[in-house]
């Protein structure tokens, strides 16, 4: 396994003791698009029923958050695309080619690859942390751990 034991201290830094949700959602986004390698845009997108303090999750969409990259689809339904199906599943989901992925919306054509780890608390998503490549198979079991630990960090401060 890599060792992303700086970046993960790095994260935990941001994520911690912070009075307002947004500026760690906003520092992570940056943290994870200039510490990764071939990383083409990395944010989250919000659930709205967190953002606007609503119970309705049943007909819930994703609405863009904190991001560093190009600009990105502004609102993402639930179980639509790799974002809409990793909350609807409230699992990670890693595509190695998203050209692959059935209903894959594509918000930058130069996209190749996708990994997205769902934001839960209280067993509600409350939004998915997004990761792009340009370089198709770019996550994997690395990223997959690494990012997932981020955001159970992440939750716990929320």
């Amino acid at each position: 396994m890599k060792d992303f034991s700086e970046l993960l201290a790095k994260a935990k830094a941001l994520a911690e003791d912070n009075p307002w949700p947004i500026s760690a959602f906003a520092n992570l986004s940056s943290l994870i698009y200039n510490e990764l390698e071939d990383v083409s845009w990395a944010g989250f997108y919000l659930a709205e029923s967190y953002i606007k303090s609503t119970e309705a999750q049943d007909s819930d969409r994703l609405l863009l958050g904190p991001f560093c990259g190009k600009p990105a689809c502004i609102v993402i339904p639930f179980g639509k695309g790799v974002c809409g199906t990793a909350a609807a599943a409230k699992e990670t989901i890693a595509v190695k080619d998203i050209e692959l992925f059935p209903g894959h919306i594509a918000c930058d054509e130069g996209s190749r690859s996708e990994i997205v780890v769902p934001v839960i608390k209280a067993d509600k998503v409350i939004g998915v942390l997004d990761i792009d490549s340009y370089r198709t198979g770019r996550f994997g079991d690395d990223e997959k751990i690494l990012l997932e630990a981020v955001v159970r960090m992440l939750e716990k401060e929320l």
